[in-house]
């Protein structure tokens, strides 16, 4: 069942480099998972995600349940015959939207009935229907339902959630070892809010189940970044060298950083191509906000410092004239250059692992990219 090669591990801190063998090709770590909620990328092409060098992307369930539904995109030969990306998928059990409707659903032990956001019709995800909707998906890697607590919640309704949270882990592994004619890989998710008694209650529970990947859950949720980095030490180091580690939802170089630090080897979230609908670029020297009208004029590159197709083509004052006037390019050429900003930020992490320099790396980048000197610019 072990898919997790690891190639390099530092010896100054828990960093490290390996593969994770999944259905559709290697996957080299650390790697950043861009987010194609809608089984796309929002404004990037399969090939544009190739071009950058991705191995995998994350669609949600949640969504694709609901339109255009599992059937028709098992019909279509899965995730990848319906959308034409040949490498690997991860998708997320869709209890995270779930849960964020509210007052529009009701969770049992049994499972969650909710109503869709898109016609108000009612629906029901059970541990074991998110196992079979995820398989008809045919993702490469797919997520137990559990419960992801919001931040500043007590201790009696966070052991209250992670409760939930085993007891349908344990019926996703049933499911799952019972899906046939699937080789997608599950991960179970670790839950516990902020306490670490129930941190360390969830991480035994997670091991006893003995999934192929794990994940860390119910980090990045609003907390401040001091208690994002604790919970994630003490958690991390838990868990077994033998597995690949996942965190869910973050995509920010702090964030990123922190978590290739303790050993994390996947990472994903769609800020990235969110903040660039927003006209917010990555750089170097922190967020880049194009539409400010010191650029109106400035022939510059977005980052100095990339060589992307973007970077290399465009000005910052063509890039502002794109955002100002509505036009999609402006969407698609941030969105272009903030995922290969990031993944080649991965590229460096890996090279800095493997040369004994992470440290000094992650050190270096964030004292620069902290300094937001775009921050000063109106």
């Amino acid at each position: 069942m072990e898919i997790f090669n690891l190639e390099y591990q530092s010896s100054t801190s828990g960093a490290r480099t390996g593969t994770i063998d999944l259905p559709h090709g290697k996957v080299k770590t650390p790697a950043f998972m861009p987010v194609g909620t809608h089984c796309t990328v929002k404004a990037m092409t399969k090939e544009a995600l190739e071009e950058i060098g991705f191995e995998i992307i994350l669609a949600n369930t949640y969504h694709l349940f609901l339109r255009p539904g599992p059937d028709l995109i098992k019909e279509a030969g899965g995730l990848h015959g319906f959308s034409g990306w040949k490498r690997n998928f991860l998708t997320d059990s869709g209890g995270f939207q779930v849960f964020s409707l509210s007052g529009l659903r009701k969770i049992t032990d049994e499972g969650v009935r909710f109503q869709s956001h898109l016609d108000g019709s009612t629906q029901f995800l059970s541990p074991e229907i998110v196992v079979d909707v995820q398989a008809k998906l045919n993702s490469d890697i797919q997520m137990v339902l559990d419960v992801c607590s919001p931040y500043g919640i007590d201790f009696k309704q966070a052991e209250s959630d992670l409760q939930r949270t085993i007891l349908w882990g344990r019926r996703a592994k049933k499911s799952w070892l019972e899906t046939k004619d699937y080789q997608g890989k599950l991960f179970a998710i670790i839950q516990g809010n902020f306490y670490k008694e129930l941190r360390i209650r969830s991480v035994e529970e997670v091991l006893s189940l003995d999934t192929p990947g794990i994940a860390i859950g119910g980090l990045s949720v609003g907390e401040p970044f001091e208690l994002y980095a604790e919970t994630l030490n003490y958690t991390a180091a838990m868990l077994p060298g033998n597995k690949p580690r996942y965190v869910m939802g973050i995509g920010t170089p702090d964030f990123i950083l922190e978590a290739v630090e303790n050993g994390i080897d996947l990472f994903d979230c769609v800020l990235p191509t969110r903040v660039a609908r927003n006209g917010a670029y990555f750089t170097r020297d922190g967020l880049l906000s194009i539409k400010k009208e010191c650029f109106t004029h400035d022939m510059g590159p977005a980052d100095p410092d990339c060589n992307c197709p973007v970077c290399r083509q465009y000005s910052r004052a063509y890039l502002r004239h794109l955002f100002k006037s509505n036009e999609i390019l402006s969407s698609m050429l941030a969105s272009y250059h903030n995922l290969y900003f990031l993944h080649k930020m991965i590229l460096e992490i890996r090279d800095a692992i493997r040369s004994e320099n992470f440290i000094s790396y992650k050190k270096e980048f964030l004292n620069r990219y902290n300094s937001n000197r775009y921050k000063l610019k109106q």
